[in-house]
């Protein structure tokens, strides 16, 4: 789970956006915590996948989008020392969070090539083909119109440039599925109420994955909005999927 920008244009979405943007800002203090433990650290590894599917390189420059507390833009930075991260999100005490947080020692300084940004994801104040790549993770499911949003990453994108987006979905198994919605909308709202002090973030979240497109249907939004080459992988059993995708 992660922050993320809405549309600031029908009076609903505008309140919607508001009441998620302060359930994040809330909830940042112990926002890693919560993915830790509900994931059983998982997440790190889907994280991890995700990186390596876009093959960042050194000097080029790429964005995290929804980029909360900044993982995934250190991970690049990690991989491809050298190479230009912007984070973009909607929450700033997400993003001062991420700030605070060191990239490795390896790496030198703290945060060296991140420039966070505080964005709305639907709007984002970059010229067209800004960036080589683009990884969003898991918050392609909150913006309030996903293909509009996908539209709009492709225009930021260079021509050619890959999109990577790391989601939750639905389990295609049907026996792992019982368990899974079981844990997802039983368990998870009351641990996570428990661990992040908002039970209405712990419950946003089951709620949101239920809302959201399957991967098979959401990797042909991904293709009808300005992409091709899209494809996609499920992850630890279908909790989770990694959609790719090339700028046309």
């Amino acid at each position: 789970m992660t922050s993320h920008g809405f549309q600031d244009g029908a009076t609903g979405q505008a309140e919607q956006a508001a009441r998620v943007r302060r359930m994040f800002d809330r909830m940042a203090p112990r926002y890693d915590l919560f993915n830790d433990l509900l994931s059983a650290g998982v997440h790190r590894r889907w994280r991890a996948d995700a990186i390596d599917l876009l093959a960042p390189q050194p000097g080029a420059r790429y964005l995290d989008l929804c980029a909360g507390t900044l993982d995934l833009a250190r991970g690049l930075l990690v991989r491809a020392p050298g190479a230009r991260v912007v984070g973009a999100d909607f929450s700033l005490p997400m993003l001062e969070r991420g700030r605070a947080k060191p990239v490795p020692l390896k790496l030198g300084l703290p945060a060296a090539g991140i420039q966070p940004v505080a964005a709305d994801a639907l709007d984002l104040p970059f010229p067209d083909a800004a960036f080589r790549g683009i990884v969003i993770g898991f918050g392609l499911r909150n913006l309030a119109d996903t293909r509009a949003g996908l539209q709009e990453m492709a225009r930021v994108l260079e021509p050619g440039g890959r999109l990577v987006v790391l989601e939750f979905t639905t389990p295609p198994g049907r026996v792992f599925r019982a368990f899974y919605h079981a844990y997802f909308h039983h368990v998870l709202p009351r641990a996570g109420a428990w661990i992040s002090g908002q039970p209405a973030a712990a419950r946003y979240l089951p709620d949101s994955v239920s809302r959201f497109p399957h991967a098979d249907e959401l990797a042909g939004i991904v293709a009808g909005s300005g992409f091709t080459g899209v494809r996609f992988r499920y992850l630890t059993r279908g909790i989770a999927a990694l959609h790719t995708g090339l700028k046309e």
